[in-house]
């Protein structure tokens, strides 16, 4: 019979058996480690308060810390299928006679390429790829000036914000670095979560967090809303059963994008 594991083990073994998924659940990890259910859940709590994990219904989701940003081009390489649905079903959520803040991401520049071409919309944004996609559309967008950010193809700092100031939107959709139920929604540089807390601060109506699956569990320096701050949240079908669960808990309106929303 093989001897039992101490809490310093059965704690690492927790944390390598999360590293291949996101989500564990305390049953899994009880048969998994011959020990109690109780003991489970206290070696989670423990896990909690080093960061590694946060505790939901029923188990565990995995953290995993974002210092820096990623190259723009290499975000468009991942999950580009998910972000193109997640673009077109918050697109359709945007209606005649809207003004609405977009802020920079690959995500947020799927949301733009589908919005119906409309004179009668009009679409304040600090995304420069958007100037270039959206080209002789009837779409009224006006771009941010402020200092040119080129790892993510934005603008941000003083002059964005002075021009931010200025304007009042109806809605808001705010691509995300990270979003967590602990550590919220979060970005890794301070210009970033300036222009998108400010767009957040500048809005009248709902506030629309669009991010794919990958995003789930990240966490990143700069926090900009609380989970239970988000109007609308729209993600790909990727999301586990588990963490939906816990966000009907907190009241939060999910939307799932599949391909049919195309």
């Amino acid at each position: 019979m093989s001897q039992p594991l101490i809490p310093a083990q059965r704690r690492a073994r927790i944390r390598e058996y999360l590293e291949d998924r996101k989500f564990v659940r305390i049953p899994d990890l009880s048969a998994m480690l011959d020990v109690s259910e109780a003991t489970i859940r206290r070696d989670l709590e423990r896990l909690e308060k080093r960061g590694d994990l946060e505790r939901t219904h029923g188990g565990a989701i995995r953290n995993q810390r974002v210092s820096l940003e990623e190259d723009y081009a290499q975000r468009t390489q991942q999950f580009p299928d998910e972000k193109r649905w997640i673009g077109a079903l918050a697109a359709s959520m945007i209606e005649d006679g809207d003004v609405v803040f977009i802020n920079s991401g690959t995500t947020s520049t799927e949301l733009i390429r589908h919005i119906s071409p409309n004179p009668n919309i009009t679409v304040i944004t600090n995304n420069l790829v958007a100037a270039l996609e959206v080209g002789a559309s009837d779409l009224n967008l006006i771009v941010l000036g402020g200092a040119f950010q080129s790892i993510s193809n934005s603008v941000g700092g003083r002059f964005a914000m002075e021009n931010l100031e200025r304007i009042y939107a109806d809605k808001a959709f705010i691509s995300v670095d990270g979003i967590s139920f602990k550590y919220g929604c979060t970005f890794p540089t301070s210009e970033e979560a300036e222009v998108a807390r400010r767009m957040i601060e500048r809005t009248r109506g709902p506030i629309t967090v669009v991010a794919d699956q990958a995003k789930w569990g990240m966490v990143s320096n700069f926090e900009v809303l609380r989970v239970d701050q988000i109007d609308r949240l729209i993600i790909d079908e990727g999301l586990d059963e588990n963490t939906r669960v816990a966000l009907d808990e907190r009241g939060a309106e999910v939307f799932y994008a599949k391909e049919l929303e195309l």
